[in-house]
């Protein structure tokens, strides 16, 4: 009787040879889809964020490809629609009001201001330590205008990966729990722990976005409260504008209070400068501090501290979509290191 032939896979060899090649593919499939990592990224959280309407679509659509389909065109006129809308205004109104602010201050009005009133010094000796008026608002004008030009115009990389993005999408809620499914599969856990993988995914991506984005409204709406309190024109657009630069970490409200009160100096109403001054400073960006923690690294499980760091690293590492890996990477690698002392102390 003849031995039965030995699976190429059952050497040393060959199970190395195996090994070496899936991990070569792994890496070469991760090299292809990098391109398309900010598509997977949106497309991703907005499948998770929008799972309960999908659901809700659903039951009463029972064919899975319109009820994919519907649902993505929902996602897109409820979001990206008055997204675009919200945007392009914002960003033509910022262009022309620190265009208007960068010339005044350039023409030695600000400069006069200080000699007029010395008891301002202090004040301006505080802004020239803390600030470079100039090559600030120069920065920010270009990197406005840029921007504006961008997102008008647009170029044909972006318009490929915004179409990819909700192409995804459509799969994503489509094939959902056809795609749990094979993970389950190929996940070296038990079932409970990767239950509590895809739990953990979901409950950072409804961290990072609903957190950050209470954070942001309750700082546009203290901001532009206060720009209404003093008078200042369109309190409701600034307090937005201030809402929306205060979701980006490396940025904040102070872009619009700052020279908010530069311009009311420029004005004589040193008062009101130095309400909206000390408004901003004390209140606008100490709230950050206080509401982020309880709204985003609490219910991430991470504190202040690594929470921020995940956020800014991922921002620098990844771009846009950091925004959203970095938090994911950080709480997925602590459930990841507990799952494996659990499984130690288990031995």
């Amino acid at each position: 009787m003849k031995p039965a032939p030995r699976s190429p896979h059952s050497s040393r060899f060959g199970r190395l040879a195996l090994a070496v090649a899936s991990v070569a593919g792994i890496l070469l499939c991760a090299l292809i889809a990098w391109p398309f990592l900010g598509a997977i990224t949106w497309a991703l959280t907005l499948a998770i964020l929008f799972a309960p309407l999908h659901g809700a679509v659903e039951k009463h659509v029972r064919h899975p490809n319109i009820a994919a389909l519907l649902s993505t065109a929902i996602v897109i006129v409820v979001v990206v629609v008055p997204a675009a809308f919200v945007v392009e205004r914002l960003i033509t109104e910022a262009t022309s009001g620190i265009q208007s602010l960068q010339a005044r201050v350039e023409g030695g009005e600000l400069q006069a201001l200080l000699d007029r009133y010395p008891a301002l010094a202090p004040f301006g000796d505080w802004i020239d330590r803390q600030f470079d008026l100039p090559s600030m608002m120069s920065a920010i004008a270009t990197w406005l205008s840029n921007l504006g030009a961008v997102f008008v115009k647009g170029s044909f990389l972006q318009v490929v990966e915004v179409f990819i993005t909700f192409y995804l999408l459509f799969y994503f809620l489509r094939d959902r729990l056809a795609a749990k499914t094979v993970i389950k599969t190929w996940l070296p856990l038990t079932p409970p722990e990767i239950e509590q993988v895809f739990r953990r995914v979901a409950e950072t991506v409804h961290a990072t976005v609903y957190g950050t984005l209470a954070v942001a409204a309750v700082q546009g709406t203290l901001g532009g409260l206060m720009f209404w309190v003093l008078g200042l024109p369109t309190p409701l657009l600034w307090g937005l504008v201030m809402g929306l630069l205060s979701i980006v970490p490396v940025l904040g409200a102070f872009i619009v209070w700052i020279p908010a009160a530069i311009l009311l100096l420029l004005d004589g109403s040193w008062i009101r400068a130095l309400i909206l001054a000390a408004w901003g400073g004390i209140v606008v960006g100490s709230i950050d501090n206080v509401l982020r923690p309880m709204f985003v690294g609490n219910r991430l499980r991470l504190h202040t501290i690594p929470a921020f760091i995940s956020i800014i690293g991922g921002l620098l590492l990844f771009g846009a979509p950091g925004f959203i890996l970095g938090a994911l990477a950080a709480t997925m690698t602590m459930l990841l290191v507990e799952f494996w002392t659990r499984h130690e102390a288990e031995r």
